[in-house]
């Protein structure tokens, strides 16, 4: 069985390799691929895998953009960390799908539902475009709720100049404060609006207000002046640099 794994955190990518083996899932990796750009120029050049498993939210974008522009006729297990909502798209198309983070079981269930299909699960463009206006239905979120002290306050979105992670922990900084997040990147992200906000790299979420100025950077790359950076480097990943200043015009 050929699969490959489109995802843009090389832990989860691991992660789901190691649970494939615990399920005995006879596999041969194919590739590893992280952004909608390599993985339109994957299936423009290779057979189609048997099975594909894809996380929505890639290094430049969403991976439905794919199918926008291409036509992948694999069966695909998709993981997500999008609410129930988003997630009912995938059940009436009896697309398969993992809810972040991962569970044993349901990667055995996923897997057992695909061995017994006789056919294959590709995208209806339709139910796409459904797929992504419930997804843009929930980008309006107004507030968050931060840890303050020993306890937790909410405050608005529109006060935050960036997002950041480290040490596997995610940040929120306002002009005069640093809060911690109780959500990932991935959760935190999909949940914004992404005309607002903006995901440069794995581990910044930077809000359109807070940029200064924006300077090239070496390997294509660009390097942002955000508002109270507190030590922090903003620098758009190559894969997302193009992406960014369209954004940057809207």
């Amino acid at each position: 069985m050929q699969i490959l794994i489109i995802e843009d955190e090389s832990r989860a990518a691991s992660q789901l390799q190691s649970m494939l083996k615990t399920c005995g899932f006879d596999y041969q990796l194919l590739d590893i691929i992280d952004t909608v750009e390599d993985a339109v120029l994957w299936f423009q050049k290779h057979t189609a895998p048997d099975l594909v498993f894809m996380d929505i939210q890639l290094a430049d974008g969403l991976s439905f953009e794919i199918f926008q522009k291409i036509d992948v006729e694999t069966p695909i297990i998709f993981t997500t960390a999008f609410d129930q909502y988003a997630i009912q798209a995938f059940k009436v198309n009896s697309i398969d799908y993992l809810l972040k983070p991962v569970q044993q079981d349901e990667l055995t269930n996923a897997l057992d539902k695909f061995v017994k299909s006789n056919k294959s699960s590709t995208v209806d463009p339709n139910i796409l475009k459904q797929l992504l206006g419930s997804m843009q239905a929930t980008n309006n979120r107004e507030g968050i709720l931060v840890k303050d002290g020993s306890g937790f306050v909410q405050i608005r979105i529109s006060d935050v100049l960036y997002f950041y992670s480290e040490d596997s922990i995610t940040f929120g900084v306002t002009s005069n404060k640093r809060y911690i997040v109780d959500e990932t990147m991935d959760q935190l992200f999909d949940s914004l609006d992404h005309y607002q906000f903006y995901r440069i790299n794995r581990g910044q979420i930077i809000w359109k207000n807070s940029i200064q100025k924006i300077e090239p950077y070496f390997n294509h790359r660009v390097k942002l002046s955000i508002s109270n950076p507190r030590d922090q480097e903003f620098i758009v990943s190559r894969q997302k640099t193009n992406d960014f200043k369209e954004w940057m015009n809207r």
